[in-house]
């Protein structure tokens, strides 16, 4: 691939590849096991921003648009190409659907979006509850990420360790911050949403929200936990992503 994209678990028999965007934050590590359980079912393909893990140095990303070019960019084509789904959790999940709907405007619609951990697009900011990161104190930041429960206790006692995380955090939340949902058409692809039931950002009736979206498909699923549940339910949300594939496969059987 390139710089924006990883594929640790290659699978070359697989009909589909499966695009995933982590959360703020968020690098292909943290996605290690959830491409490991998919691969085989699809070939995942995992974003990689800058500014972190082999990307260290590298300026942050100014915006989503400029990460969504940077990925379209990079996806295979020509012979290489195959059909093509997209995951994404939290940020990630607005970066993919971003990249559904350019993908879509260009003829090549993906077979399937599956996003997680985060509220329908088109709903107010406000809505998520949470402050602005351009307003938010070093400690604000660090309780805020406390809430979430996605990062492991002992980064938060290391200053070394938080003076390397808290930077592309906070590039990460200014992308979410300064995100605008624009009008369009609605996407044709499948649509399938996850979320957990005990998220502090993410209310089930905003998760429902995104069906709105699509004209296609639409199905919503609730798990138990909080913001960070994937890892809880890797074979769940491993079935759910097959079975949402099955789906397509019989939708367009002739």
């Amino acid at each position: 691939m390139g710089d924006w994209i990883r594929c640790n678990h290659p699978a070359p028999d697989a009909g589909v590849r499966l695009l995933v965007y982590p959360h703020a934050g968020g690098s292909v590590s943290a996605y290690h096991g959830l491409s490991a359980a998919v691969s085989g079912t699809v070939e995942p393909l995992v974003v990689q921003y800058p500014g972190r893990q082999d990307r260290f140095g590298e300026p942050f990303a100014a915006g989503a648009d400029e990460i969504v070019d940077a990925v379209l960019a990079e996806l295979p084509d020509g012979a290489d190409a195959r059909p093509l789904a997209v995951f994404g959790h939290s940020m990630g999940a607005l970066l993919a659907f971003e990249t559904a709907r350019r993908l879509e405007a260009s003829g090549k619609a993906p077979v399937a979006l599956f996003v997680s951990g985060r509220m329908a697009p088109s709903l107010p900011r406000t809505a998520s509850g949470k402050k602005r990161v351009a307003d938010m104190t070093d400690a604000e930041l660090v309780e805020d990420m406390r809430k979430l429960s996605g990062t492991a206790e002992e980064l938060f006692s290391s200053p070394e360790l938080l003076s390397l995380f808290l930077p592309p955090m906070r590039a990460d939340y200014r992308i979410v911050d300064e995100y605008a949902y624009r009008e369009g058409p609605r996407l044709t692809s499948p649509l399938t949403v996850l979320t957990g039931d005990h998220d502090p950002r993410v209310t089930v009736e905003g998760a429902r929200a995104w069906e709105r979206e699509t004209q296609g498909p639409f199905s919503c699923h609730v798990l138990a936990g909080g913001h960070f549940f994937l890892d809880a339910h890797l074979p769940y949300v491993t079935s759910v992503i097959a079975s949402g594939l099955r789906d397509r496969k019989a939708m367009t059987a002739p």
